[in-house]
């Protein structure tokens, strides 16, 4: 684990320093020749030159994904309940998460999550939505979610489409905030005190308030100390030492007119519903997944029933029930 951190902290710097050489090129330096040779002994950085083709870069702390526990089964299922220290819960933001990178104060670098290890760089419109400097030393990666207010229809697809325009103009013009939640390399005992600094630096953190002006799709809950969130240890998917807490969620009725049999990627068939088109959070729904037939059959579906269907984890349309 601590190899493969340490590669992706030499990747992210190596990253980091591709950036400073582009800054210098266009005259907006943000390092000095002193702290631009430091960081190049410390990688072991060579290249030469500018070159802006690869914009996917390693996060310098991988952005894991959170562990799911449903309202109804949470009792049976929560998998901090032998943890006897304190908790803080939390409201899980529905929008874009995102890496923010700081270096000696200074934000140099800002990456979509990606797949958890590398992101899209996306720097030019992130600068407009957080704050230009930080009180933090070194290099420090901030993580969060940009957010946009309920207000706007499917403003989940609206806060990560903003994030890959290519108009900064147009990326300005949008509704957005940056909401953090965490820092690494950790500098407080608490995650809580962490926040907090966070917030003195200029920061709207997830710890100051319940925003409720924005969506969300449940709580968090997370081990406060981080010695102990950290001895929890990780699985290849999440962190043990916190979890999301979903809340069930209430289908939409339609008809199902047809099903149909697809190759999946790795050459599974698996069949698919196709729907009357209904409206789910913003989004028209026609097809379903259905899984196999041994789904159909517990389901005990016909084409022309009646269903009730849901966006499984607010993307994947499926088939929950029939209604008649």
């Amino acid at each position: 684990m601590e190899t493969q951190r340490g590669t992706r902290m030499a990747d992210s710097v190596k990253y980091l320093l591709k950036e400073a050489a582009a800054a210098y090129y266009n005259g907006e330096s943000f390092l000095s020749d002193a702290e631009f040779d430091l960081l190049a002994a410390s990688v072991k950085f060579t290249d030469v030159g500018y070159s802006g083709d690869d914009n996917r870069v390693a996060h310098v702390h991988r952005m894991y994904s959170l562990q799911k526990v449903f309202e109804n089964e949470h009792e049976e299922k929560n998998p901090l309940k032998l943890y006897t220290g304190k908790v803080v819960w939390t409201p899980k933001l529905d929008g874009a998460a995102v890496s923010l990178n700081y270096y000696d104060g200074k934000f140099v670098l800002g990456l979509t999550r990606g797949d958890g290890k590398k992101g899209i760089d996306i720097t030019h419109n992130l600068r407009h939505i957080v704050p230009k400097q930080c009180s933090y030393k070194g290099i420090i990666q901030i993580t969060g979610e940009v957010v946009a207010p309920s207000s706007i229809k499917n403003a989940r697809n609206y806060a990560a489409g903003a994030l890959n325009l290519k108009d900064e103009v147009e990326f300005q013009n949008r509704d957005l905030r940056f909401i953090a939640y965490a820092v690494q390399p950790f500098t407080e005992e608490y995650w809580t005190e962490e926040l907090e600094v966070l917030k003195l630096s200029g920061f709207d953190v997830i710890t100051q308030e319940e925003w409720h002006e924005y969506p969300t799709d449940g709580m968090v809950c997370r081990i406060d100390n981080h010695k102990q969130f950290e001895s929890w240890g990780y699985t290849s998917h999440h962190p043990k030492g916190s979890y999301a807490l979903k809340r069930i969620q209430k289908g939409v009725e339609t008809n199902l007119v047809d099903v149909v049999w697809q190759v999946g990627k790795s050459g599974v068939v698996s069949p698919v519903g196709i729907l009357d088109p209904v409206e789910i959070d913003g989004a028209t729904v026609s097809k379903a997944t259905l899984h196999n037939m041994a789904y159909i059959e517990g389901l005990n579906l016909e084409i022309g029933c009646r269903v009730e269907v849901i966006r499984s984890g607010e993307i994947i349309p499926r088939i929950v029930r029939r209604v008649y």
